[in-house]
């Protein structure tokens, strides 16, 4: 794994602030960094997945409740609802 510069502007923003947004192209690793940089209480899930993807949708409240912070919600664009 190479480490990666942005790991330590990661960890601090995270230290210091209840939300991060990382985005960026497509294919470039935002993933893969959010994931060597979260600690082991941190929980993951990603709205790839339909079971989340749902919930995430059309019960936003019980979605966070399930998924209690801190937590990384991976391609959370996926939540928003069609209209």
């Amino acid at each position: 794994m190479i480490k990666r510069t942005l790991s330590q502007v990661i960890a601090r923003a995270a230290a210091s602030s209840p939300v991060l947004l990382v985005t960026g192209p497509r294919q470039v690793g935002k993933t893969t960094l959010l994931e060597t940089c979260a600690e082991k209480e941190r929980s993951y899930v990603t709205l790839d997945d339909l079971e989340q993807k749902e919930p995430a949708q059309t019960d936003s409240a019980l979605f966070l409740r399930k998924h209690k912070p801190q937590v990384i919600i991976d391609e959370v664009q996926y939540a928003s609802v069609p209209y």
